[in-house]
């Protein structure tokens, strides 16, 4: 399995992952959940809304909170613009493919276009948020795991060649790749436009469904600091997966599901930059994963199989390898010594 070529001069700049809009069915016991575990800061409030962003974060929101008596869901991933007018050509270039945008107004945003991808992702652009202040210097206010700023979402694809291809041609570079089996099947792909590995990531899976998004926590005493504050505030049961370290990324994370299920990732700086050019994909097949520095014990089920669904977006199924390994796969695996 190859991975495209970078494009370097794509259609229009993107700079980087922003922000996701959610559905949830009580504001309140969200609003507890991030600003007491998470870190977040609550930017306002409006009647069934709420925008939250990182103690780091000067833009007005990276997380969009819509109370509804549906079934929780995501209703947008957001991606930021350099300027306005890579808008227009954002808006000339989904218009060339056949997959026509609009323009819309949305609180605390400067011109925004929605549209959606070819696998039905929907998507958000917008150049501006209204600017407010930064709290990372107020460290009385500072909760749960003191999420930094917005790092980048998951999302799985059934079909994970066409989706990177796509972003590829969007400027997006690969930074890692998953393939498994003798046919080298690509399994996952890490993509970024801002200098760090990952912005967005794709894996495999029946979709496209939102897997997670994710904050930059300051130290692993911070993450540890909310997987308490989880206990002590009755979401001890939410911390999914983790604390631990990916091997692909070498990264320290851990995993919470929110009172929705929305499941929401704390993770330390990335390790590396990816600003040089002549950086390559990093092919990651069975004997390189192997091989790595990664400590925890492996998914539970869920994490594989369970993410939170697009609005009005039916997922393409698609089955999992056979070789695929959950914490209870491991467990069962492994008698209990007498």
């Amino acid at each position: 399995m190859s991975i495209p070529p970078p494009v370097h001069y794509p259609p229009f700049n993107t700079t980087r992952a922003s922000h996701v809009v959610l559905t949830v069915r009580d504001l309140d016991a969200a609003i507890a959940f991030y600003t007491r575990v998470i870190g977040l800061v609550v930017t306002r409030r409006d009647g069934a809304l709420a925008w939250l962003r990182g103690i780091e974060e000067i833009a007005h929101h990276s997380l969009v909170l819509r109370q509804s008596d549906a079934p929780p869901v995501c209703e947008r991933v957001g991606l930021r613009v350099q300027t306005e007018e890579e808008l227009d050509k954002a808006a000339a270039f989904f218009d060339g493919i056949g997959l026509p945008p609009r323009f819309v107004d949305v609180p605390f945003q400067g011109r925004t276009m929605q549209v959606a991808d070819p696998m039905g992702t929907p998507l958000e652009f917008c150049a501006r948020m209204q600017a407010v202040d930064r709290r990372l210097l107020q460290t009385d206010h500072h909760p749960g795991g003191a999420a930094l700023r917005f790092d980048h979402k998951q999302i799985h694809m059934a079909d994970v060649a066409a989706a990177a291809a796509f972003y590829t041609r969007l400027g997006f570079r690969t930074s890692d790749y998953i393939v498994v089996g003798p046919q080298d099947a690509l399994m996952g792909a890490f993509m970024h436009r801002k200098d760090i590995p990952w912005d967005l990531v794709f894996l495999a899976g029946p979709g496209p469904r939102l897997h997670h998004f994710a904050y930059v926590t300051p130290s692993m005493i911070d993450m540890f600091r909310a997987c308490d504050a989880a206990g002590l505030h009755k979401y001890g049961p939410s911390v999914e997966r983790g604390p631990g370290r990916h091997g692909l990324g070498h990264v320290q994370y851990v995993y919470f599901r929110d009172p929705d299920g929305h499941r929401v990732e704390l993770v330390l700086e990335a390790p590396h930059h990816m600003t040089d050019l002549e950086q390559e994909p990093v092919r990651w097949d069975a004997a390189r994963r192997a091989n790595t520095m990664d400590w925890g014990y492996p998914a539970p089920r869920c994490w594989f199989d369970e993410a939170t669904p697009f609005a009005g977006l039916t997922p393409t199924p698609w089955t999992p390898p056979p070789d695929r390994v959950s914490l209870e796969d491991y467990l069962a695996s492994r008698p209990i010594a007498r």
